[in-house]
Protein backbone atom coordinates (compact mmCIF):
# COMPACT_ATOMS: atom_id res chain seq x y z
CA UNK A 1 0.00 0.00 0.00
CA UNK A 2 2.94 2.38 -0.24
CA UNK A 3 2.69 5.44 -2.72
CA UNK A 4 5.32 5.03 -5.74
CA UNK A 5 8.52 6.79 -4.72
CA UNK A 6 7.73 9.36 -6.79
CA UNK A 7 4.82 10.77 -5.17
CA UNK A 8 6.15 10.49 -2.15
CA UNK A 9 9.38 12.56 -2.90
CA UNK A 10 7.59 14.78 -4.86
CA UNK A 11 5.82 15.37 -1.43
CA UNK A 12 8.89 15.85 0.96
CA UNK A 13 7.12 19.46 1.51
CA UNK A 14 5.55 20.18 4.51
CA UNK A 15 3.66 23.15 4.37
CA UNK A 16 4.71 25.48 7.51
CA UNK A 17 2.53 28.85 8.40
CA UNK A 18 5.12 31.03 6.76
CA UNK A 19 4.62 34.89 7.14
CA UNK A 20 4.56 36.49 3.95
CA UNK A 21 7.15 39.28 4.06
CA UNK A 22 9.55 35.84 4.49
CA UNK A 23 8.52 35.14 0.72
CA UNK A 24 9.81 36.76 -2.42
CA UNK A 25 8.18 39.57 -3.58
CA UNK A 26 6.44 38.10 -6.79
CA UNK A 27 4.86 35.48 -4.04
CA UNK A 28 3.80 38.32 -1.52
CA UNK A 29 1.84 39.61 -4.89
CA UNK A 30 -0.37 36.60 -5.23
CA UNK A 31 -3.14 36.47 -2.80
CA UNK A 32 -3.74 33.08 -3.06
CA UNK A 33 -0.43 31.11 -2.13
CA UNK A 34 -1.65 31.70 1.81
CA UNK A 35 -4.93 29.37 0.44
CA UNK A 36 -2.42 27.25 -1.31
CA UNK A 37 -0.41 26.71 1.78
CA UNK A 38 -3.24 25.99 4.13
CA UNK A 39 -4.65 23.78 1.27
CA UNK A 40 -1.90 21.68 0.79
CA UNK A 41 -1.78 21.07 4.23
CA UNK A 42 -5.14 20.40 4.59
CA UNK A 43 -4.54 17.83 1.88
CA UNK A 44 -1.70 15.98 3.46
CA UNK A 45 -3.20 15.29 6.69
CA UNK A 46 -6.42 14.24 4.80
CA UNK A 47 -4.07 11.99 3.05
CA UNK A 48 -3.22 10.38 5.91
CA UNK A 49 -6.59 9.67 7.24
CA UNK A 50 -7.12 7.94 3.96
CA UNK A 51 -4.36 5.83 4.17
CA UNK A 52 -4.70 4.81 7.91
CA UNK A 53 -8.50 3.95 6.38
CA UNK A 54 -6.53 1.58 4.29
CA UNK A 55 -4.51 0.16 6.68
CA UNK A 56 -7.66 -0.46 8.70
CA UNK A 57 -9.07 -2.20 5.97
CA UNK A 58 -5.87 -4.05 5.57
CA UNK A 59 -6.69 -5.74 8.50
CA UNK A 60 -9.89 -6.30 8.47
CA UNK A 61 -8.92 -8.24 5.42
CA UNK A 62 -6.29 -9.96 6.60
CA UNK A 63 -8.99 -11.22 9.45
CA UNK A 64 -11.66 -12.27 7.42
CA UNK A 65 -9.40 -14.51 5.15
CA UNK A 66 -8.46 -16.34 8.34
CA UNK A 67 -11.75 -16.77 9.23
CA UNK A 68 -12.93 -17.76 5.64
CA UNK A 69 -10.15 -20.64 5.75
CA UNK A 70 -11.07 -21.87 8.59
CA UNK A 71 -14.79 -21.82 7.55
CA UNK A 72 -13.93 -23.63 4.46
CA UNK A 73 -11.79 -26.16 6.48
CA UNK A 74 -14.79 -26.97 8.45
CA UNK A 75 -17.21 -27.10 5.54
CA UNK A 76 -14.32 -29.55 3.64
CA UNK A 77 -14.78 -31.91 6.99
CA UNK A 78 -18.25 -31.52 7.01
CA UNK A 79 -18.60 -32.79 3.40
CA UNK A 80 -16.77 -35.94 3.95
CA UNK A 81 -18.96 -36.68 6.92
CA UNK A 82 -22.10 -36.52 4.80
CA UNK A 83 -20.38 -38.64 2.32
CA UNK A 84 -19.86 -41.24 4.90
CA UNK A 85 -23.06 -41.22 5.95
CA UNK A 86 -24.53 -40.99 2.27
CA UNK A 87 -22.60 -44.55 1.71
CA UNK A 88 -23.56 -45.89 4.76
CA UNK A 89 -27.13 -45.57 3.73
CA UNK A 90 -26.54 -46.55 0.46
CA UNK A 91 -25.06 -49.58 2.23
CA UNK A 92 -28.32 -50.21 3.97
CA UNK A 93 -30.51 -49.60 0.90
CA UNK A 94 -28.15 -52.90 -0.71
CA UNK A 95 -28.86 -54.91 2.02
CA UNK A 96 -32.39 -54.16 1.71
CA UNK A 97 -32.97 -54.90 -1.92
CA UNK A 98 -30.84 -57.95 -1.75
CA UNK A 99 -33.51 -59.07 1.28
CA UNK A 100 -36.69 -58.08 -0.38
CA UNK A 101 -36.66 -54.87 -2.70
CA UNK A 102 -36.75 -51.57 -1.25
CA UNK A 103 -39.58 -50.43 0.79
CA UNK A 104 -41.69 -47.60 0.26
CA UNK A 105 -40.00 -46.54 3.09
CA UNK A 106 -36.85 -46.23 1.39
CA UNK A 107 -37.58 -45.47 -1.57
CA UNK A 108 -38.94 -41.85 0.15
CA UNK A 109 -35.20 -42.61 1.85
CA UNK A 110 -33.75 -41.39 -1.43
CA UNK A 111 -36.20 -39.15 -2.43
CA UNK A 112 -34.82 -35.39 -3.07
CA UNK A 113 -35.17 -34.68 0.33
CA UNK A 114 -34.54 -37.41 3.14
CA UNK A 115 -35.52 -35.04 5.90
CA UNK A 116 -39.27 -35.90 4.67
CA UNK A 117 -38.01 -39.58 5.85
CA UNK A 118 -36.33 -38.35 8.63
CA UNK A 119 -40.08 -36.78 9.84
CA UNK A 120 -41.56 -40.12 9.83
CA UNK A 121 -39.03 -42.86 10.52
CA UNK A 122 -40.01 -43.18 13.91
CA UNK A 123 -43.13 -44.98 12.81
CA UNK A 124 -41.72 -47.12 9.47
CA UNK A 125 -41.14 -50.71 10.39
CA UNK A 126 -39.24 -51.34 7.37
CA UNK A 127 -35.74 -49.76 9.01
CA UNK A 128 -34.19 -51.16 11.97
CA UNK A 129 -33.14 -48.43 15.01
CA UNK A 130 -29.48 -48.68 13.80
CA UNK A 131 -30.80 -47.64 10.45
CA UNK A 132 -32.52 -45.01 11.81
CA UNK A 133 -30.14 -43.47 13.99
CA UNK A 134 -28.03 -43.35 10.17
CA UNK A 135 -30.82 -41.34 9.07
CA UNK A 136 -30.67 -38.80 11.65
CA UNK A 137 -26.88 -38.64 11.61
CA UNK A 138 -27.29 -37.81 7.51
CA UNK A 139 -29.74 -35.28 8.04
CA UNK A 140 -27.73 -33.41 10.75
CA UNK A 141 -25.18 -33.19 9.12
CA UNK A 142 -26.21 -32.36 5.69
CA UNK A 143 -28.20 -29.60 7.79
CA UNK A 144 -24.35 -28.33 9.23
CA UNK A 145 -23.18 -28.79 5.70
CA UNK A 146 -25.41 -26.32 4.77
CA UNK A 147 -25.50 -23.70 7.14
CA UNK A 148 -21.60 -23.85 6.89
CA UNK A 149 -21.93 -23.00 3.50
CA UNK A 150 -23.90 -20.29 3.89
CA UNK A 151 -21.54 -19.01 6.42
CA UNK A 152 -19.14 -19.12 3.71
CA UNK A 153 -20.96 -17.06 1.20
CA UNK A 154 -21.74 -14.35 4.04
CA UNK A 155 -17.88 -13.96 4.52
CA UNK A 156 -17.19 -14.02 0.95
CA UNK A 157 -19.10 -11.06 0.41
CA UNK A 158 -17.72 -9.25 3.29
CA UNK A 159 -13.64 -9.86 1.89
CA UNK A 160 -14.90 -8.60 -1.66
CA UNK A 161 -16.70 -5.58 0.36
CA UNK A 162 -13.32 -5.00 2.37
CA UNK A 163 -11.32 -5.44 -0.67
CA UNK A 164 -12.87 -2.51 -2.30
CA UNK A 165 -12.91 -0.63 1.08
CA UNK A 166 -9.25 -1.16 0.77
CA UNK A 167 -8.81 0.12 -3.36
CA UNK A 168 -11.23 2.91 -2.48
CA UNK A 169 -9.03 4.18 0.39
CA UNK A 170 -5.76 3.91 -1.07
CA UNK A 171 -6.62 5.59 -4.07
CA UNK A 172 -7.84 8.41 -2.04
CA UNK A 173 -4.84 8.99 -0.40
CA UNK A 174 -3.02 8.63 -3.77
CA UNK A 175 -5.24 11.85 -4.71
CA UNK A 176 -4.83 13.40 -2.50
CA UNK A 177 -1.39 13.66 -2.52
CA UNK A 178 -1.48 14.13 -6.64
CA UNK A 179 -3.71 17.28 -5.45
CA UNK A 180 -0.97 18.62 -3.14
CA UNK A 181 1.28 18.76 -5.43
CA UNK A 182 -0.43 19.72 -8.20
CA UNK A 183 -0.69 22.93 -6.30
CA UNK A 184 2.45 23.40 -5.40
CA UNK A 185 3.87 22.80 -9.05
CA UNK A 186 1.77 26.03 -9.82
CA UNK A 187 3.73 28.21 -7.55
CA UNK A 188 6.26 29.79 -9.60
CA UNK A 189 10.00 27.94 -8.64
CA UNK A 190 11.15 30.55 -6.17
CA UNK A 191 8.37 30.33 -4.15
CA UNK A 192 8.78 26.45 -4.17
CA UNK A 193 12.22 26.26 -3.26
CA UNK A 194 11.36 29.10 -0.68
CA UNK A 195 9.10 27.24 1.53
CA UNK A 196 10.41 23.93 0.82
CA UNK A 197 13.40 25.70 2.36
CA UNK A 198 11.55 26.90 5.88
CA UNK A 199 9.87 23.32 5.33
CA UNK A 200 13.53 22.18 6.42
CA UNK A 201 14.15 24.41 8.99
CA UNK A 202 11.19 23.68 10.83
CA UNK A 203 11.59 20.19 10.50
CA UNK A 204 15.62 20.46 11.63
CA UNK A 205 14.10 22.67 14.31
CA UNK A 206 11.40 19.94 15.47
CA UNK A 207 13.66 17.43 15.37
CA UNK A 208 16.33 19.51 17.77
CA UNK A 209 13.23 20.18 20.31
CA UNK A 210 12.41 16.35 20.41
CA UNK A 211 15.72 14.94 21.08
CA UNK A 212 16.13 17.59 23.55
CA UNK A 213 12.66 16.65 24.82
CA UNK A 214 13.44 13.16 24.47
CA UNK A 215 17.19 13.03 26.55
CA UNK A 216 15.06 14.94 29.29
CA UNK A 217 12.47 11.84 29.75
CA UNK A 218 13.56 9.03 32.60
CA UNK A 219 12.24 7.44 35.14
CA UNK A 220 9.24 5.29 33.16
CA UNK A 221 9.64 1.69 33.88
CA UNK A 222 7.94 -1.32 32.23
CA UNK A 223 6.72 -2.12 29.37
CA UNK A 224 5.36 1.70 29.19
CA UNK A 225 9.34 2.71 29.25
CA UNK A 226 10.05 0.09 26.94
CA UNK A 227 7.91 1.31 23.85
CA UNK A 228 8.62 4.54 24.69
CA UNK A 229 11.91 4.33 24.44
CA UNK A 230 11.68 2.49 20.85
CA UNK A 231 9.40 5.34 19.82
CA UNK A 232 11.85 8.23 20.74
CA UNK A 233 14.42 6.30 18.81
CA UNK A 234 13.20 6.72 15.52
CA UNK A 235 12.57 10.56 15.80
CA UNK A 236 14.33 12.19 12.71
CA UNK A 237 12.57 9.03 10.47
CA UNK A 238 10.06 10.36 7.93
CA UNK A 239 7.05 9.11 7.06
CA UNK A 240 5.86 7.17 4.47
CA UNK A 241 2.49 5.38 3.93
CA UNK A 242 1.71 2.21 5.26
CA UNK A 243 5.89 1.52 6.14
CA UNK A 244 6.39 0.11 9.95
CA UNK A 245 10.47 0.55 10.03
CA UNK A 246 12.80 0.76 10.31
CA UNK A 247 13.77 3.62 8.55
CA UNK A 248 10.43 4.77 7.01
CA UNK A 249 7.33 4.85 9.45
CA UNK A 250 3.36 5.85 9.14
CA UNK A 251 1.46 6.30 12.46
CA UNK A 252 0.07 2.77 13.35
CA UNK A 253 3.71 1.28 12.48
CA UNK A 254 5.54 2.67 14.80
CA UNK A 255 3.34 2.47 17.58
CA UNK A 256 3.02 -1.29 16.48
CA UNK A 257 6.64 -1.32 16.72
CA UNK A 258 6.82 0.40 19.86
CA UNK A 259 4.85 -2.04 21.45
CA UNK A 260 6.28 -5.08 19.78
CA UNK A 261 9.57 -4.19 21.56
CA UNK A 262 7.57 -4.13 25.16
CA UNK A 263 5.96 -7.69 24.15
CA UNK A 264 2.86 -6.37 23.18
CA UNK A 265 1.39 -7.38 19.55
CA UNK A 266 -1.07 -4.81 17.84
CA UNK A 267 -2.26 -4.82 14.09
CA UNK A 268 -1.39 -2.03 11.95
CA UNK A 269 -4.08 0.00 11.97
CA UNK A 270 -4.95 2.93 14.55
CA UNK A 271 -8.76 2.18 14.20
CA UNK A 272 -8.29 -1.39 15.43
CA UNK A 273 -4.92 -0.30 17.75
CA UNK A 274 -8.23 1.39 19.84
CA UNK A 275 -9.69 -2.16 20.55
CA UNK A 276 -6.52 -3.43 22.05
CA UNK A 277 -5.69 -2.91 25.94
CA UNK A 278 -7.53 -0.79 28.69
CA UNK A 279 -9.37 1.96 27.76
CA UNK A 280 -7.82 5.15 29.69
CA UNK A 281 -9.96 8.26 30.54
CA UNK A 282 -8.31 11.26 28.79
CA UNK A 283 -8.09 12.87 32.03
CA UNK A 284 -6.18 10.50 33.38
CA UNK A 285 -3.33 9.92 30.88
CA UNK A 286 0.29 8.19 31.69
CA UNK A 287 3.37 8.53 29.68
CA UNK A 288 3.31 5.04 27.53
CA UNK A 289 -0.35 4.90 26.61
CA UNK A 290 -1.66 5.47 23.25
CA UNK A 291 -3.49 8.80 22.28
CA UNK A 292 -5.93 8.35 19.44
CA UNK A 293 -7.70 11.03 17.32
CA UNK A 294 -10.37 11.75 14.43
CA UNK A 295 -13.55 10.00 14.10
CA UNK A 296 -13.40 7.80 12.81
CA UNK A 297 -10.03 7.12 14.52
CA UNK A 298 -7.07 8.43 11.99
CA UNK A 299 -4.12 8.59 13.75
CA UNK A 300 -2.07 7.33 16.68
CA UNK A 301 0.91 8.69 19.15
CA UNK A 302 2.40 7.42 22.03
CA UNK A 303 1.86 9.80 25.55
CA UNK A 304 4.90 11.12 27.00
CA UNK A 305 3.10 13.08 29.49
CA UNK A 306 2.93 16.86 29.71
CA UNK A 307 0.46 17.18 27.07
CA UNK A 308 3.05 15.94 24.26
CA UNK A 309 3.28 12.74 22.16
CA UNK A 310 5.72 10.65 19.97
CA UNK A 311 4.24 10.22 16.62
CA UNK A 312 4.40 9.76 12.62
CA UNK A 313 2.54 12.66 11.44
CA UNK A 314 1.83 12.36 7.61
CA UNK A 315 3.74 12.93 4.39
CA UNK A 316 6.60 15.11 4.17
CA UNK A 317 7.16 15.35 8.15
CA UNK A 318 9.25 13.40 10.32
CA UNK A 319 9.04 11.19 13.53
CA UNK A 320 9.02 13.62 16.62
CA UNK A 321 7.55 15.17 19.65
CA UNK A 322 4.61 16.81 19.53
CA UNK A 323 2.24 18.85 22.02
CA UNK A 324 -1.69 18.91 21.44
CA UNK A 325 -4.63 19.73 23.73
CA UNK A 326 -7.94 18.43 23.02
CA UNK A 327 -7.22 17.84 19.52
CA UNK A 328 -4.34 17.49 16.63
CA UNK A 329 -4.93 20.04 14.09
CA UNK A 330 -8.69 19.04 12.50
CA UNK A 331 -8.93 15.59 14.65
CA UNK A 332 -10.25 15.46 17.83
CA UNK A 333 -8.13 13.87 20.92
CA UNK A 334 -11.49 10.73 21.01
CA UNK A 335 -9.49 8.14 23.19
CA UNK A 336 -6.53 6.19 24.94
CA UNK A 337 -5.47 2.88 25.52
CA UNK A 338 -3.23 1.33 27.90
CA UNK A 339 -1.03 -2.07 28.00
Amino acid sequence: MKLPKAVTSALAITVVAVPLFLLSPSAQAAPTLADVQARVQVLQEDAAAAAEGAQSAKVQLDQLNRTLNGIKQQAAVQGQTVNLLRKSLGAIAIEQYKSGGLSPSMELLFSADPTLYLSAAGSLDAITRRKSLQLHKFAAAEQRLNATTLTVNDKVALVAATRARLTTQAAQARSKLEEAEKLLSQLKKADRERLAKLAQLQEDADQANSLALAKGLGGISGRAGIALKFALKQIGDRYVFGAAGMQYWDCSGLTMRAMQAAGISLPHSAAAQAHSGKSVSLSALRPGDLVFFGRPISHVGIYLGDHRMVHAPHSGARVKVTSFGSSLGSKRLVAARRF
